[in-house]
């Protein structure tokens, strides 16, 4: 089928994807534009998948400052000096740190969450559970604890700028992998709140 290319140029504009691949997509989602982006997607997955195993020892420490109550370091690698100083590369770190302080995840990844918490996140779920028949007892543990890492897990976390609340941040790295063409790793971040953790209820030490 004939693809407009306006039409392309909409799904690149909203994926990042490159020209080519944008055509190609709806070709053969035969012009279905939410189709097209689910097919890009699934190619970038497998583009990022080539590429994980390559060493990204190369990118950007980013940062970001809310109404100067919140502030945010992040590091992002990929695997050139090149792609670091890249308009796509420097926003997506931005992003990511921008997302970091409106979420305040707690950990990177769901590898990173010591096994003790997920234990007692599935003991607090099994009191919930009680009363339900066992068959489909482990099925609402699983879906729990997907949702659990999904609020404290920065990968797992729905992006906070995606209009549909379906793009997670391993989503928005995996399309950048696929565009820029290198490996990209979300290494570490740290978040600062202001008096965070201070007990504001205490008398000031200088009375």
């Amino acid at each position: 089928m004939t693809v407009s290319a306006e039409t392309i140029k909409d799904l690149r504009e909203k994926t990042g994807a490159g020209l080519m691949d944008c055509k190609r997509a709806l070709t053969d989602a035969g012009g279905d534009m939410e189709r097209a982006v689910d097919l890009l997607r699934q190619k970038g997955l497998a583009t990022a998948a080539k590429k994980s195993s390559r060493t990204a020892s190369e990118g950007l420490i980013g940062s970001y400052i809310h109404m100067d109550k919140i502030g945010v370091l992040v590091e992002v690698n990929c695997e050139t000096d090149f792609v670091a100083r890249t308009d796509d590369f420097r926003g997506l770190v931005k992003d990511i740190a921008m997302h970091v302080a409106a979420a305040n995840p707690q950990y990177v990844s769901r590898e990173d969450v010591p096994q003790d918490i997920i234990e007692r996140e599935k003991d607090i779920y099994r009191v919930q559970v009680a009363n339900k028949p066992p068959q489909v007892v482990d099925k609402i543990l699983e879906g729990k604890l997907e949702k659990f890492y999904g609020d404290v897990c920065l990968l797992e976390q729905v992006f906070v700028k995606d209009p549909e609340g379906k793009q997670k941040i391993k989503d928005l790295i995996t399309e950048r992998v696929a565009k820029l063409g290198e490996n990209i790793v979300l290494r570490r971040f740290v978040r600062f709140q202001l008096g965070e953790g201070l007990d504001k209820g205490a008398a000031c030490a200088c009375e």
